[in-house]
């Protein structure tokens, strides 16, 4: 971990929040529970007691992985549905294929991120390819949900394929850090991913003992999420590590600094940031759809029963049990 990286990041523009730019509290320090998903494949649970005021946009995260697979095992999900809200599939380590039932799908691999809006629905599939499941190897990778507002939730579907080398790559006055800007810009640069409600997401990487000052607008909520690694968040210096979420309050910057000494397996921290302008409407979510009144929920329901979502194509890559 992870794929996409430089040699020397002095050679990238730099990045640092004014002096006069007020730090954002830590609010609160959550542990991931660990679950299974799709088939059985492992993940945490990133965003697990955190009440929705200080996620709205985001609606949910996972973890999926880190994991070494033997041959035989790697694992996807069946088909399913979604309606009303966008997932972000961010792929660190392997390869995971997806497939729709609009005709969409394509593969994505080590830095490479999928931004599917399902808006008025249709039924997904994602697994790993045969190659994958054959040799084994080692998969890791982030899900995250955002919520789309009331006035797109039924827009048509349609997909971003985000390959890594596109990402926006900055680094600290100290060359200590590399961010790599996936969706939303960061002190004016400005990363590939397009988004209905402003977000900003950045996955980001410090070595031992660097610290990050980012310039974070002050209309957007704050997050950070440890990938690997130990560290610290905030001016108070909270202790963060591996699974665990830290929610920041109010501000004008974004703090994390990385432990001094780091374990062998994970010589470096990493740390997904993610930020986002509440959309403050009333939020129905259960299982794969996220409406705004429990009446919206019933109808995705009955549009999923009635085939109105789609339906799986006759002949496809991947079969109803995800391989």
């Amino acid at each position: 971990m992870p794929a996409v990286t430089v040699e020397n990041p002095l050679t990238l523009p730099r990045v640092a929040a004014p002096a006069e730019a007020r730090p954002r509290p830590v609010l609160a320090v959550t542990t991931a529970p660990s679950g299974f998903e799709g088939e059985g494949f492992p993940v945490r649970r990133a965003f697990a007691g955190i009440d929705y005021q200080h996620l709205d946009p985001f609606i949910m995260m996972d973890q999926m992985g880190e994991v070494e697979y033997a041959p035989g095992e790697p694992k996807g999900t069946p088909w399913h549905p979604h309606r009303g809200f966008e997932t972000v599939t961010y792929i660190i380590d392997g390869i995971f294929d997806h497939q729709d039932s609009h005709g969409g799908g394509g593969t994505i691999t080590n830095g490479d991120t999928q931004w599917m809006t399902a808006g008025s629905g249709l039924l997904h599939i994602e697994a790993p390819p045969e190659s994958l499941v054959t040799s084994g190897g080692l998969f890791h990778g982030l899900q995250l949900w955002v919520n789309l507002p009331a006035r797109d939730k039924m827009m048509a579907p349609r997909y971003q394929d985000i390959r890594g080398g596109n990402v926006q790559l900055l680094t600290t006055p100290d060359g200590g850090s590399l961010l790599r800007v996936i969706a939303g810009e960061l002190d004016g640069h400005q990363g590939p991913g397009a988004t209905h409600t402003p977000i900003t997401m950045i996955h980001a990487t410090l070595a031992p003992g660097a610290e990050i000052v980012l310039p974070w607008r002050e209309d957007f909520n704050g997050l950070a999420y440890v990938l690997a690694g130990r560290g610290a968040v905030g001016a108070e210096r909270r202790p963060i590590q591996l699974g665990q979420t830290a929610v920041f309050g109010s501000g004008g910057s974004l703090i994390v600094r990385a432990d001094e000494k780091q374990d062998s397996r994970t010589p470096e921290l990493d740390v997904v940031l993610l930020g986002g302008q509440p959309i403050r409407e009333p939020m129905a979510h259960y299982g794969p759809f996220v409406m705004n009144t429990r009446k919206e929920l019933q109808q995705a329901f009955e549009d999923f029963q009635k085939g109105r979502l789609g339906t799986i194509p006759a002949v496809h890559g991947m079969s109803e049990g995800g391989l």
